[in-house]
Order: structure tokens, then sequence, then C-alpha cells
């Protein structure tokens, strides 16, 4: 063998030893750890809130099921106005809402689901436009949510079918000092001698459970 093909062996011997050498290399170096991926938390089945009972009583907190249908199911159910303010989160204009003047006694309640929401004892005349209320019918009723869409707002929405209401804002009368800005079509009324027609089945599910032993 001349000179010429051993030094051409000894090179193809070097790179057949180097190319092993780099595939060891890549199969013995770890592979870099993943960062596992946060679930989304979960969105309750059933929320606590207060209902009417057959004999036209505020009562709860009580365990209801949250009400979730499509966006088709809910144009079915509310008229072309109602969606675009309960569903679509718009706002009706000023002083042009049909409860903006009821001075009926009662209780609004959601368009969407019918839980109550807000009495005609906490109604009052904040010149907005707007009907406003000081608070709502019972706490857990109405829920918040950060609003970014027009600067920094609170969102307010019913808690069992998160239809959009309005918004809070904090100069209202006392006792709370709150203003909670509701859009007529996001609600219903009902004059305080039908409220047993608001009655609800949580309510009569809460009254048949057994009393708890006293401690």
């Amino acid at each position: 063998m001349n000179r010429r093909n051993m030094l051409k062996l000894t090179g193809i011997s070097l790179l057949a030893a180097t190319g092993l050498r780099g595939s060891a290399a890549l199969a013995a170096e770890p592979a870099a750890p993943t960062t596992p991926t946060k679930p989304e938390a979960a969105v309750p089945n059933s929320v606590s809130v207060s209902v009417y009972n057959e004999k036209g009583e505020l009562v709860g907190p009580v365990s209801t099921p949250r009400v979730v249908k499509t966006d088709e199911e809910w144009k079915k159910q509310l008229t072309a106005e109602q969606y675009q303010i309960a569903r679509a989160k718009g706002t009706e204009r000023p002083f042009c809402g049909n409860l903006l003047d009821n001075h009926q006694e009662g209780t609004y309640v959601c368009v969407c689901c019918g839980l109550p929401l807000f009495s005609s004892a906490g109604k009052f005349n904040s010149g907005t436009g707007w009907p406003s209320f000081f608070q709502p019918v019972a706490k857990g009723n109405v829920i918040e949510h950060e609003d970014t869409t027009h600067g920094i707002r609170t969102e307010i929405l019913c808690a069992r079918c998160d239809c959009h209401l309005g918004h809070v804002f904090n100069d209202g009368p006392r006792p709370t000092g709150l203003r909670f800005c509701v859009n007529s079509e996001s609600l219903k009324f009902t004059a305080a001698d039908k409220l047993a027609t608001l009655a609800d089945t949580a309510a009569k599910v809460k009254a048949e459970e057994p009393a708890k032993p006293a401690k």
C-alpha cells in the first residue's frame, strides 16, 4: 500500500471516530426540562346565592346550578336589545330604559335566569340616566369583574349566568357609598305582592334538608 492510500484510510478512520464520539455526546446530553403548563381554573358548576321561596321570602344562601347556554340559545330566549346588552356587554342609551322611572315596590331580577339582583328599597335617583342602586338584594347575587375596555372600571354581573348588568362606582349614597349603575334591558321587575312567583326550587330543597343536630 502506498503512502497516499495509507493517508486516505487514516483520514477516513479519524472522521468515523470523531462522528461516533459526537453522536455519543449528543445522545448523552440530557433534554432541557420543560415548564409544566398551569391548568386553567375550573369554573364551578354551582353558585351560592339567595333566592325566593314559595312564601315570597328571600332565603339563603343556597346552592344552585350555574346557568350556561350557547349564544344561539340566548338569542332565541332574549330580544335583540336584551342580547346586545346582557350577553354582548353593550350599554343602553341614558334616560331611555323602561325601568329608570319605576317607583313600585318589588324586586329586580336577572333578565336571563331570573335570579333576584336588586330591591326597590335600594334604588335611588342618581341623575345619570340609568337605574341605580346602592346595594344588591343579597351580597352573593351580584359579582364583580375588572373592565378595561374604557379605562379601568368594575363590571357587575349576575352570579348565576354571567349576565352583564352594568358597572359599580364609588359615588353612591349612604350607607354603602356605592352606585350600581344598571341597564334596564338586563333586568325584569316583579312587584312586592308577586314575589312568590319567583319561588326557586333551590329554596325548597333547602327547606327540606334535615336540621343539623346541635353541638
